[in-house]
């Protein structure tokens, strides 16, 4: 059907003629054999799946209101799409379907909508997912700031496939699979309009492959990954010390970052440990089969930039850094630029809000 509206009102959530413009709309976009149905539920089989004997399920779901809604790299569709992919990803899945639910706020362009819609199907295209059910609601002005995105996803774990957070073990090498912060900056500079001339962009990016080649290098050597979003490394590498029962070392100068990045946190008063990405993870893999993983992952586009930051610690190393097993805080520690040492912990309160 022909779109009449120019933008979103609150008639586009009663069911009806008006609804079916939402509708038509994402469908254009999205379309598939799944989506097209328009029945309540997809209908997935194991060969949809692409499972194999001794596969499992990976399943996840996320919600995204990120303001404001474009940035330099990115939007919040290919956020929204990005954000799951890597969700499974970080379990050693292959996402295969998600779904999509959008809340719009009465008054949205419907221009902007198509810019997101287009958005969304093409970061599906290249993290190879298809968009198999979805669910749109309007509300009243004022009441969503434009447009909240919902996306759940299902991915398949290879028979074999052992990540997790509780994996990490003493001696374990951490990778970075790139530079830090850029997707926090980007927000923080394109929401307050802030005068940087500094070149960023967000960093968003799926990284599906970089895990599978990560996971084909190491060969049974790679224990944990972690995508490095809300809290950046800093929450990150204190959460997986929690779970494993470990401490983390790092080492500063090791930690990619760049210029730009370095200088906005400088004058914005950030610590680039804390600050969120979209297309980073950390990694960390058994000691002997660290070089082969971080040449597998530097050889993909997402992780050309990555670089060894750290180590596991072994227990009989917790008094050199003052860390204690029975002792609660600190999980990490790092060396810093000057030779330094000083506690690395979760960030503590909203460093950034409304940044995925």
């Amino acid at each position: 059907m022909a779109r009449v509206s120019k933008t979103v009102t609150l008639a586009h959530g009663s069911g009806g003629t008006k609804t079916r413009e939402l509708v038509e709309l994402f469908r254009a976009k999205l379309g598939n054999v799944y989506l097209n149905a328009l029945d309540d539920s997809a209908l997935l089989t194991p060969d949809d799946l692409g499972m194999e004997e001794g596969s499992r399920f990976a399943f996840t779901t996320d919600s995204f209101t990120v303001a404001p809604l474009f940035f330099p790299g990115g939007d919040i569709g290919k956020l929204a799409i990005n954000g799951t992919v890597n969700d499974l990803a970080c379990l050693g899945a292959i996402p295969r379907f998600l779904s999509l639910g959008v809340i719009i706020e009465e008054g949205f362009p419907f221009t902007d909508l198509e810019r997101i819609a287009a958005s969304i199907a093409e970061a599906a295209r290249i993290a190879g997912v298809q968009i198999a059910c979805g669910d749109s609601k309007v509300v009243g002005h004022g009441q969503a700031d434009g447009i909240f995105i919902n996306t759940s996803g299902i991915g398949v774990i290879a028979p074999g496939v052992e990540l997790g957070a509780a994996r990490a073990q003493p001696g374990d090498t951490l990778i970075v699979t790139g530079p830090l912060g850029e997707h926090a900056i980007t927000i923080a500079i394109a929401r307050d309009k802030l005068p940087m001339q500094a070149d960023i962009k967000s960093d968003c990016a799926p990284l599906t492959q970089l895990v599978q080649a990560a996971l084909a290098a190491g060969e049974g050597g790679l224990h944990t990954v972690r995508d490095l979003t809300r809290g950046g490394l800093a929450a990150a590498v204190c959460e997986i010390a929690e779970s494993s029962g470990t401490r983390v070392l790092l080492n500063e100068p090791a930690v990619p970052v760049s210029a730009a990045v370095r200088g906005a946190s400088d004058l914005l008063g950030f610590d680039f440990l804390e600050l969120a990405n979209e297309g980073r993870m950390v990694l960390f893999v058994a000691p002997d089969k660290a070089e082969g993983v971080l040449n597998a992952v530097r050889a993909t586009a997402e992780g050309c930039e990555s670089a060894i930051v750290g180590r596991v610690l072994g227990a009989d190393e917790y008094t050199k850094y003052d860390l204690s097993p029975d002792r609660a805080r600190p999980l990490a520690v790092m060396t810093t630029e000057v030779g330094g040492v000083r506690a690395v912990e979760p960030p503590s309160g909203e460093l950034l809000p409304r940044i995925c």
